[in-house]
Parts: structure tokens; sequence; C-alpha cells
């Protein structure tokens, strides 16, 4: 009986593939019948890793180049309306990162670049103005800079005045000391909402290798930390050469 069924079903079966492949183009059907006997059950077909390799790869927020300045605490802006000279007004902004303008009230500002900040302000404007025209100074701002750490000959803090390698770093506050572990160079990075982000860098390596891929462009206000090697934390307690030990006489 369920012999019989069985039949039943793939006849019908046959019978549907007979009525619906011949109204196909020829090559229609041979695709078909190709994907049929290629592509195993379960496995990805050509659409599906076409979608997969359309994915952009995001790579890490380090390797990024060239970012925007982003306004902070203390940075001073000039405002100007071209057209409506009224609303002209140099801000400070506050400690929270927000700013107080002319007819508007407070907006947070902090973490934004110049262009972002003039895109909110036509925003917040156009509720008054038509169309407002408005143009943004950087007038005064905390100049970028990072902070060099850890087992180095000149450990502080130094403007970054220019596209900067962490090996670039290192060698601007003097180089590694006797005691620096060279294989394990981090850098320190801050993202929104107070977090650090951290890399570790093999420098030994990345110089043995003649390989600069790894060797991470710095960021205003990257702080990168050399950490004490291991058998600089055990070399005090190791006698130095032509060092005795005198045993009292009684």
């Amino acid at each position: 009986m369920m012999a019989n069924f069985l039949r039943l079903r793939i006849g019908i079966g046959a019978v549907l593939m007979i009525a619906v492949v011949p109204s196909l183009p020829a090559q229609d059907r041979q695709g078909i019948a190709a994907e049929a006997v290629n592509t195993p059950q379960g496995a990805p077909t050509d659409e599906h890793r076409q979608e997969s390799s359309a994915r952009p790869n995001a790579g890490p927020a380090l390797l990024q180049r060239g970012p925007r300045y982003q306004l902070s605490a203390a940075d001073v802006l000039d405002i100007s309306f071209p057209f409506t000279p009224e609303f002209n007004q140099s801000v400070t902004i506050q400690p929270d990162g927000y700013i107080t303008l002319t007819d508007v009230g407070d907006l947070q500002v902090s973490g934004k670049t110049v262009p972002e900040l003039t895109e909110l302000l036509r925003a917040a404007y156009a509720k008054i103005l038509h169309d407002p025209v408005i143009n943004i100074v950087l007038k005064d701002f905390q100049k970028p800079y990072f902070i060099a750490s850890g087992e180095l000959a000149h450990p502080g803090k130094y403007d970054l005045r220019s596209d900067t390698t962490l090996s670039e770093a290192v060698a601007i506050a003097g180089g590694f000391t006797e005691n620096s572990k060279h294989s394990e160079v981090y850098l320190y990075r801050h993202v929104p909402n107070g977090w650090a982000e951290v890399r570790k860098v093999d420098v030994k390596k990345m110089f043995k290798d003649a390989d600069l891929s790894e060797d991470l462009h710095l960021q205003p206000g990257d702080m990168v930390f050399v950490p004490q090697n291991r058998i600089s934390k055990f070399r005090r307690y190791i006698p130095a050469p032509g060092v005795g030990v005198n045993m009292a006489p009684y």
C-alpha cells in the first residue's frame, strides 16, 4: 500500500515537471538541470555567494585615516549668517558639550565635525529662517595631541602635527628603553559612550618581517603605552657582576 502511494507521488511530480519545463526557454531548462545536479542540498547558491561578497567588510576604526576634527569642550565657534547678520554669534562649547544659540536654545555638539554641525544648525534655524545659509569657523580649538607612556625614553604629551604612525610616535617619545617590551605595544583610543578601544601591536615582529601594515595611524587623543618586559621586573633581584656579599667576622 505504502509503495503504491510513493509511486503515485513520484509519478505526479514527474508529470508536473514535464508540464512546466517545456514552457521555459532551452537555456533556462539547462540552467535548472545543471543547478539541480551540481548544487548539493543546503549548499549556498551563486546568489547567496554574491550577496555575501557584496556585504561591506567593515575594518576596525583604528585603521581610519585623515579623520575630520571632532568638536570638544572649550572650542570657540564663530557662526555667521551672510543674509541675516543679526543672527551672527560666537559661542564656546560648554564642559557638558552643549552650546546656547540665539532663538534656538541649547544644542549638543560635542563629538561632531564642523560639516555635521553646519547641517544641524541649518535644520534648527529652518524653523525660523527660510533656507538659512550658515558659515561656521572654528576660531579656537584643542590642538591635536597624543600621549606616549610607559617604557619610553621621554614619555609625555605630544602635538599630533601630521599623519603619524605608532612606530613614529615611539620615536618622537625618544624610543624604547632597555626595559621595554617591544612585542607588546598598546594603542588606546577613546570611542563614544566613554569606552576605549585597545589594539596590541608586536613592533618587534613588525620590523623583523618588514611588514608595516600593522603600523597603526594615530588619531587625536590616542595613547601609546609600552609595558615593562619580564626580565626587567626581576633584574633588581639579580646580583650585578662584581658585587659580592661580605659576612660579618663574628
